[in-house]
């Protein structure tokens, strides 16, 4: 059963419910973990998750915290009568909101945070976020927790038109989390990145994504966040002499090339011109634009071309 129990935080992952909320339920109404290996703190069995499952459940569709701390409490496996369908068997609970975040093959975690983004519960979402940029890094977290979170809001408001306010907050959460890597790690070293979105182009949050990535390496960078006009992103390039132009666009609509034909023919050309993002088609690049397909591989790019300066400047 040991290698079975759970921590509280990963318990509130898989939840997503924040760690404050177990730590109420159990001080309030005794849904507490019961392992207890003397010496270590008390871990979280099958059975009490499955317990704290129904809680949650519960409560999402209104019932009073008390009442279904009852409910739960008296069996792992039953629910109150108002639940069960005709035949006896359980209907599906929804989570507050009434609608399901699809996160594909994500994992428990993600649908965690996909469970909170629906209950608007942004404290919850932004513990699991800084446990998990903390334990695995900017990369993985962005690739294996928030694109499929976020990719489900996205497929969800394309099929319903709602799940506004929840892009919203969880688009919220997200960005700062970020900015709170950006701090933890400061580079003192020259910004030799630019990022920026195409013009008219919205989404920034994989450039923050990419801007955290790089101080977790060491790599500093300047962001000009989004709608950057074409006449503006070459003025910053000429002030500023980046070694690397990061260039998004989410959509065809927002990739036009002549932006970045304007950047390579730049007076203070960068080395490195990347055009990144799902918008831009790899038949219209300017030749001498790279497409980085991943996250990671922007974040490579990037810090080749900060070793090849280094190595210019002490060779």
């Amino acid at each position: 059963m040991a290698d079975e129990a759970l921590s509280a935080g990963a318990v509130a992952r898989r939840l997503g419910v924040a760690v404050t909320t177990l730590r109420t339920w159990h001080q309030r109404y005794g849904l507490g973990p019961s392992e207890h290996v003397p010496g270590h703190h008390r871990r979280y069995t099958p059975a009490d998750l499955a317990r704290l499952e129904i809680m949650r459940r519960l409560t999402a569709e209104g019932v009073a915290p008390a009442e279904a701390a009852r409910w739960a409490r008296q069996a792992p496996a039953v629910l109150p009568p108002e639940h069960l369908g005709l035949n006896g068997r359980t209907t599906a609970v929804r989570d507050g909101g009434g609608t399901t975040i699809p996160v594909g093959r994500a994992g428990p975690v993600a649908r965690g945070v996909a469970r909170a983004a629906m209950r608007l519960d942004s404290v919850a979402i932004g513990e699991t976020i800084a446990h998990a940029l903390a334990t695995d890094g900017v990369v993985h977290t962005w690739d294996g927790l928030l694109r499929p979170v976020l990719a489900g809001i996205g497929e969800r408001h394309t099929a319903t038109a709602g799940l506004i306010e929840v892009e919203h907050l969880m688009s919220r959460c997200v960005s700062e989390a970020f900015a709170t890597v950006a701090r933890a790690h400061p580079v003192a070293g020259p910004a030799r990145i630019l990022l920026a979105c195409a013009d008219e182009e919205q989404h920034t949050l994989p450039l923050e994504a990419l801007g955290a990535a790089l101080t977790e390496v060491g790599v500093g960078y300047r962001m000009l966040g989004a709608r950057v006009p074409v006449a503006a992103l070459v003025e910053a390039v000429d002030r500023t002499g980046p070694a690397a132009v990061v260039l998004w666009s989410h959509t065809r609509l927002t990739a036009g090339p002549e932006q970045l034909t304007a950047l390579l023919a730049a007076p203070r050309r960068p080395l490195l011109v990347l055009a990144a993002g799902p918008g831009w088609r790899a038949d219209t690049l300017p030749a001498g634009v790279v497409r980085p397909v991943s996250l990671a591989e922007a974040v490579s790019l990037a810090v080749a071309v900060r070793d090849s300066l280094d190595q210019s400047t002490t060779g």
